[in-house]
């Protein structure tokens, strides 16, 4: 699973394996450890939702996504789903949960458990 957030944009990308767990366990977790301590992100599916929510507690960010869509996810061609949440003062926090497709130039990063790329052709 990978995170990329800018302002108050928060997005995960998911491969092939994190979208099978996640559907049969109803929770991913990944850590990236720092001098001063780790920072947690995890995705935890919920029964009673159908929209995304997050919460950011003990230097874990956590997105909470509807149980019906984790369950069916990995068998579908569903790319992903978003939401935006509302925060205080007006603003709202942009969420999305994604499938990580190949790139398509030749990056040197291991790829081989994402999804393949439905632009296959230039």
């Amino acid at each position: 699973m990978k995170i990329r957030i800018q302002q108050n944009k928060v997005r995960y990308r998911l491969s092939k394996s994190d979208v099978a767990q996640l559907a049969a366990e109803g929770y991913l977790e990944e850590k990236t450890t720092f001098p001063q301590g780790q920072l947690t992100y995890a995705l935890k599916s919920l029964p009673d939702t159908d929209s995304l929510s997050a919460s950011f507690e003990n230097q874990q960010i956590t997105i909470y996504i509807p149980e019906s869509f984790a369950k069916t996810w990995a068998d579908n061609n569903v790319v992903g789903t978003d939401s935006h949440m509302p925060l205080n003062g007006g603003d709202s926090l942009y969420i999305l949960v994604e499938k990580d497709f190949k790139c398509l130039d030749n990056d040197a990063e291991d790829q081989s458990d994402n999804y393949e790329n439905p632009n296959q052709t230039c």
